[in-house]
This record gives structure tokens, C-alpha cells and sequence, in this order.
């Protein structure tokens, strides 16, 4: 006799409701699951045998079919276990069918019964809230993430008599309370203090024009300059994230099952520092089950590649179109998925393979030819993409002894948050959320120059032959300079200050 129970899958970070249909027929006993499942979902015949038999219930005679409804879209993981196992228990009148209408069931069945939890309950459940249902059984260890979603009926079980229970109209004791997930003020001190840091003086604005407007950051000094440790004190001069931001970000970890029971959601802006040896499907996303790569794992926080010469250059050359969509679209036999990847890109070099090119500590052994090589890995189209280029230098011995304080973090990003307010007001209406945002057909009435402003952009790029990118970029740093100056006009010495943040150029011109 046929039943009906409901489930829930994921098509990249989105959730969808799935179809459980039972049937059965007389004839040799057999268990088929039909709807394009995966080999982990093909395995769950043995789970739901084993967990109905060892929960007390009878096992359906005769020959079994389950079809995941819709039929043309893979099914992938245990997370149907528990809607298969009801499903089967209500075809034969264990349980009322009508009772499994209007629920999702979520979870991985043990053999004996147990449930365990699944990758990607954040972005079902709330796949299952935008398809009307209202009540939703998860596994006890996915309570804290399901529980960000409001507006639903939830219910936390550890077993399968305990969802049989809560489906008979048993389950106030595996109710639980839902409420809108409140974000918590980031920890300034996870990822470092800027006050750690000894002189440093112009990467230390470098970095704060970087966070007031979204930019993104090339540092390129010899070894020991402070290069790593300013890139990771980036996210404490961050905003803290809002509560959509957190969400969001909390969903891309949820599929890549990064989740825990302690870190239910993604409070801090995420900083990724993947290897120099990833490879390209690593990096942007990808694989047998298309999962977010480091760069959507980074979304709304920042993607630090360290020695970035050393990446191969078909990894890095990936990141052009995610830098300017802040997407990645990953297209495989499965489906397509589009993950976001809106990031802040920050990434290190040294001048030249032994690292003391232009030095006066140690004596540089590269001849051109070595120095060329080095850098060719870095076409012109990805660094004009970066909008900051920052020559690093060692610190001297006196600021390194000294013992006055630096500007701490929070000082800092009191004046970051207050430049983000000034564009928030100003893209009110608008999809843009920062500077770095600000489209090529939209710089005039954002980004208007006046008459000597232009006239010294001008000059510049007769002098250096910036490309149409290259200038774009310069003025959009121009336009977080004047916003952090609390100025609604950009003047010429905050155009003079974005052009010196463009003085590596020459580096595409060795390569």
C-alpha cells in the first residue's frame, strides 16, 4: 500500500523538500530505492532494515520501493533515512499515514536505531520553511544549527521511537523553542590585535582603507617584514557581521560539514589561508559532489594566499571571475551550482625568489631572467584586479624596542564601521554594499572628480599607462580614502594617495 513522507536535500547551498514515496507488492522480498541515489543513499536499505527491526517495529513484508521524488535531480547522503524509515512504517498502518503530510524529517539512521546528524541542515530546514512546511524532526546533535531558523515547529529526537513518537502526537518532550539567531560582537583578539604589530605604518592605512571599502590587498616585501602577520589581523578591523551575513555564511559551512554541536553559527568574519600547493578544484569549489572551495568558505571575510607566486597559475588565474561576480557557478554531471564568493583577497610575495631584491640587509641573487620567471605566474588582468599594491619593509630596530602602544584594533575599526555607515547611506536602494562594489557604468554619480582630481589622474596614466581597470580601482580607493576623511568630495590628495597604492604595476610588466 502506497505512503507518503517528506524530506529535504540540498542543490548547492539551497534546500529543497523531497518526495518519499513507499510502495509495496507481492513477491520475493526486495528493497529498491529509486530517484537517482548516490552509493551512500543506495546503502540506506540496510540502515532502515536494521534500525526498524532493532526499534521494536515490524519490517514491511514482500517487495519494497521507495522512489525520492523529484526523480530527476541526484539524491546524495544519509539524510533520508529517517522519512524512508517512517514512510515504510506508516505503508502498513504502523504509524497514520495522514500524520506525515505536513512533516520534513531529517537524519541518518544507526542500526540500532540512533540517529545521527547530517551536513546541510541549515540550508534544508530552511528550504522546508520555504515550502510551507511547518514542522520538522531533526537528529539531537543538529539542534543548535536547525534552531537559527524561526517560524517552524521543530522537533530534536535521538532515535527513531522517538520520531515515531512525536509523528503519534507524543513529542512535547522533544520540542524545541526557535527564535531569529542573534549575532554575538566578533572576538577582536581571534585573529590578532593590530597593535601586535611594530611600525608598519603605511600598511597598517593600507589595511584600513582595505576594510573600510572591501578592497583587495597585494603586500610584496623580503622575508621577516610583517607581511603574514598583517594579513591576519585584517578581519579585527572588519564590521562585525549582520545577522543575514552570519546566516549565509553559516549555510556554505554547513554544506561543507564544518559545523559542530559548539559552533552552531559562524559568528566571526571567516579568514582562509589555504596551502600554496591547493589545487584548482580546492580553491573555487568543485569535486565528485560540487562542494564550496576555500573561496566561498572565505565569503564575507577574507582569502589570504600567502607567497602567491608560488600557487600554480591555473589555480590563481580562477580567482578572476569570482573577484569580479562574487560567484562561483561549478558546473558538473549532477547539476550546476552556484556558490557565493564575495571575499576580500589579500595575498603576499616576496620581490624575488630568494626574497632580498631591493634590500640593503642581505644581497639579492637574481638576475632578471630568475626575477621574470618568479612573477610570471601574476598576469596584468589579476593585478589590476587587486585595488592595493604594497611595498613592505623590515622594521627598523628603534620602532621594534619601542615601547609606546600602537593604535589598537578597535580604534581602528570605529572608524572602518563609520566609513561603511557613509556608503551604506549612500547605496541605500541599491545592491552594492562597499566601495569596492561600485560598477563601471555607475563611478560618475558615486565617484564624481573634480576638475584638478581629474587632471592629476591624467597625468598618471600618461605616465604609467594604467589600463581602464587599473584607473577604475584607483578611483574607487580613492572614494573609501575621502570616506574615510568624513569628506563627500574626493580631492586630489585623496586621488595622490590611491595612485601610490598602485606601485607595483611594474610587476606586470617584468611578467
Amino acid at each position: 500500500m502506497l505512503s507518503l513522507a517528506f524530506s529535504a536535500g540540498m542543490l548547492g547551498i539551497e534546500g529543497y523538500v523531497v518526495r518519499v514515496e513507499a510502495d509495496s507488492s507481492a513477491g520475493t522480498p526486495a528493497f529498491v530505492i529509486i530517484g537517482l541515489p548516490d552509493r551512500a543513499l543506495s546503502e540506506a536499505r540496510e540502515r532502515v532494515r536494521s534500525a526498524i527491526f532493532n526499534s521494536g517495529f515490524v519490517y514491511p513484508a514482500g517487495r519494497l520501493l521507495v522512489n525520492l521524488s523529484p526523480a530527476d535531480v541526484r539524491k546524495e547522503g544519509p539524510a533520508f533515512d529517517l522519512a524512508i524509515a517512517l514512510a515504510l512504517l506508516a505503508m502498513d498502518e504502523q504509524i497514520e499515514r495522514g500524520a506525515l503530510r505536513e512533516t520534513i524529517a531529517l537524519g541518518e539512521l544507526a542500526l540500532d536505531g540512533n540517529l545521527r546528524p547530517v551536513s546541510g541542515i541549515l540550508p534544508m530546514v530552511l528550504g522546508a520553511r520555504s515550502a510551507g512546511f511547518k514542522r520538522l524532526i531533526v537528529p539531537q546533535r543538529n539542534i543548535e544549527e536547525a534552531a537559527l531558523v524561526d517560524g517552524i515547529e521543530l522537533y530534536a529526537v535521538d532515535c527513531l521511537q522517538s520520531a515515531v513518537a512525536v509523528i503519534l502526537g507524543n513529542g512535547g518532550a522533544w520540542r524545541h523553542r526557535t527564535s531569529a539567531p542573534k549575532i554575538a560582537d566578533i572576538d577582536e583578539f581571534v585573529h590578532g590585535d593590530l597593535c601586535d604589530v611594530r611600525g608598519q605604518l603605511g600598511p597598517k592605512r593600507a589595511l584600513e582603507i582595505a576594510a573600510a571599502g572591501g578592497h583587495n590587498l597585494l603586500f610584496v616585501g623580503p622575508p621577516g617584514c610583517g607581511k603574514t602577520m598583517l594579513a591576519r589581523r585584517l578581519p579585527s578591523i572588519l564590521p562585525p557581521m549582520t545577522s543575514d551575513e552570519a546566516l549565509e555564511v553559516t549555510k556554505i559551512y554547513s554544506v561543507a560539514g564544518l559545523l559542530s554541536g559548539e559552533r552552531s553559527i559562524v559568528r566571526a568574519r571567516p579568514f582562509r589561508f589555504p596551502h600554496h600547493t591547493i589545487s584548482q578544484t580546492a580553491l573555487v569549489g568543485g569535486g565528485a559532489l560540487a562542494k564550496p572551495g576555500e573561496i566561498s568558505l572565505a565569503h564575507h571575510g577574507v582569502l589570504f594566499l600567502d607567497e602567491l607566486p608560488e600557487f600554480s597559475r591555473a589555480a590563481i588565474e580562477v580567482l578572476r571571475q569570482p573577484l569580479e561576480e562574487g560567484a562561483v557557478t561549478i558546473a558538473r554531471a549532477a547539476g550546476t551550482f552556484t556558490y557565493p564568493a564575495r571575499f576580500q583577497l589579500v595575498a603576499s610575495m616576496n620581490p624575488c625568489p630568494c626574497g632580498y631584491r631591493g634590500t640593503r640587509s642581505a644581497e639579492c641573487r637574481c638576475d632578471e631572467a630568475m626575477v621574470a620567471k618568479y612573477v610570471s605566474k601574476l598576469s596584468g588582468p589579476l593585478l589590476d584586479r587587486i585595488d592595493l599594491q604594497i611595498d613592505v619593509a623590515r622594521v627598523p630596530f628603534d620602532d621594534m624596542v619601542r615601547r609606546e602602544s600602537a593604535e589598537r584594533s578597535h580604534a581602528i575599526r570605529a572608524r572602518v564601521v563609520e566609513a561603511r555607515e557613509r556608503q551604506r547611506r549612500r547605496f541605500e536602494g541599491t545592491p552594492l554594499t562597499s566601495n569596492a562594489d561600485i560598477p563601471g557604468n555607475a563611478m560618475r554619480p558615486y565617484c564624481t572628480l573634480g576638475d584638478a582630481a581629474m587632471r592629476l589622474l591624467a597625468h598618471a596614466s600618461a605616465k604609467r599607462q594604467f589600463s581602464a581597470r587599473a584607473l577604475d580601482r584607483i578611483v574607487r580607493v580613492a572614494r573609501t580614502i575621502a570616506d574615510l576623511a568624513e569628506s563627500e568630495d574626493i580631492g586630489t590628495e585623496h586621488v595622490a594617495e590611491a595612485i601610490t597604492y598602485r606601485s607595483l604595476e611594474r610587476i606586470g610588466a617584468i611578467a
